[in-house]
């Protein structure tokens, strides 16, 4: 294996543990607590808020950190700060506790979005940015479907406790390797960054020129409604995939009580969704990089319309059926917002965007969890399911108003 090949491993490993490490709580909480603490599961979810809050919140620092100090060094903090947080999630015994220490989880996890991403980004000059995405995001939902299936058997054989632990553990190991095998490219980073400097410092400056200036400015126009459209559906898609992700253990719990009567076999019926699901991402990668995002980003929204609409009402099977169908939607629509700004963003300043973009997307996404609390504690997930419909209707339009035609780096002026 080549050490651009090693390298991307260690980064889609990471985006695994990333996803899994956020929503091991949601497990923990849906077929643990609501026993252990005698508290319901609408009184529960509150309490990882602030945790997602964080998520969205600290990656802006920490892509910007990691845009002027190293990606690298970055990454390594990521592994091995994520495990440390949750070993100690582990010994919570108030949702107090729990809630403190789930926030210290979710300033981590954001590390790895604005900074993970944006590596693989400036990997993906052979493969295609659609592609190398998708893939990424493939490693990142599985790590969503593992963190249902993980949990779900360790609380069966080693209790609640266990499923912080073990993680941890491993996190901190793979932090560990990829700290050394990362320290040439941190390095040479350092000596790229220090040369850039330099060369700014020393070249004179342009003159200013008014040839281009109509060009300029509708080129400005074209990036201001694009980061408008961008940034609101990524809130939007934000809600749906929180919504989705975090209240799927329960909604089989709840729809699938005549085939699944364990933890486990509740984990092993989201793994299968979320592992299948996940696949979308891989269509949707290549057609990205062929059709390009307006045509297959509606086509997405449309799809999750459809399967919210037909959920209600909906028991066993069928529900899984439909489940199923609504998830390939929820993971489709997740690289596309990363596509657009992979092609929009100057390299040296893809980190502090994606960590912007991903500000918006989390703080959205922790939004959710009270929506989920309330909805389903005051009419029940049918009517989460019509509000996603409602939610998804309203990405479509957003989508329908992009160009047909994305700008790349080197049109977006320095400045942008």
């Amino acid at each position: 294996m080549t050490r651009e090949r090693t390298h991307f491993l260690f980064l889609n490993i990471g985006h695994f543990l990333d996803h899994l490490f956020t929503l091991v709580f949601a497990t923990v909480a849906a077929l643990a607590l609501t026993r252990e603490w005698g508290l319901s599961y609408a009184e529960l979810v509150p309490y990882a808020t602030p945790g997602f809050v964080a998520f969205g919140l600290f990656s802006l620092p920490a892509g910007w950190l990691s845009d002027k100090w190293s990606r690298y060094g970055m990454m390594s903090v990521f592994f091995i700060g994520i495990g440390i947080a949750s070993i100690f999630t582990s010994v919570a015994s108030t949702p107090f506790q729990i809630m403190i220490l789930l926030f210290m989880v979710g300033v981590l996890a954001a590390i790895y979005h604005p900074v993970g991403l944006a590596m693989v980004v400036e990997s993906a000059k052979a493969s295609g940015t659609g592609q190398a995405i998708a893939i990424n995001g493939v490693w990142g939902n599985l790590g969503v479907g593992s963190a249902a299936l993980i949990t779900g058997f360790l609380i069966d054989n080693g209790g609640w406790r266990a499923a912080f632990i073990l993680p941890g553990l491993v996190s901190i190991a793979i932090g560990v390797a990829y700290f050394f095998f990362s320290r040439p490219d941190m390095a040479a980073e350092q000596a790229a960054k220090a040369a850039r400097r330099a060369a700014a410092a020393a070249a004179p400056p342009k003159p200013a020129t008014g040839g281009d200036a109509h060009t300029d400015q509708r080129l400005r126009q074209l990036l201001l409604r694009l980061s408008i459209i961008i940034f609101c559906t990524a809130a939007l898609s934000s809600i749906v995939f929180q919504s989705t992700t975090f209240a799927l253990p329960k909604v089989l719990a709840e729809r699938m009580g005549g085939v699944a009567g364990s933890a486990t076999a509740i984990g092993w019926l989201a793994f299968v969704v979320f592992a299948i699901a996940s696949m979308a991402q891989l269509v949707v990668g290549r057609l990205l990089d062929t059709l390009g995002p307006r045509i297959v980003f509606m086509g997405v929204a449309a799809m999750q319309v459809v399967f919210f609409l037909l959920m209600p009402g909906l028991e066993d099977w069928t529900a899984l059926a439909v489940a199923l169908g609504f998830m390939l939607g929820a993971f489709g629509q997740i690289p596309i917002n990363d596509y657009m700004i992979g092609r929009m963003a100057r390299s040296e300043f893809r980190g502090a965007v994606y960590g912007a973009r991903y500000v918006v997307s989390f703080v959205a996404l922790a939004a959710a969890l009270p929506l989920i609390a309330y909805v389903h504690g005051t009419w029940g997930f049918d009517t989460l399911f019509r509000v996603l419909a409602a939610t998804a209707a309203l990405i479509f339009l957003f989508v329908s108003l992009l160009p047909r035609a994305m700008p790349t780096p080197d049109e977006v002026p320095a400045r942008a």
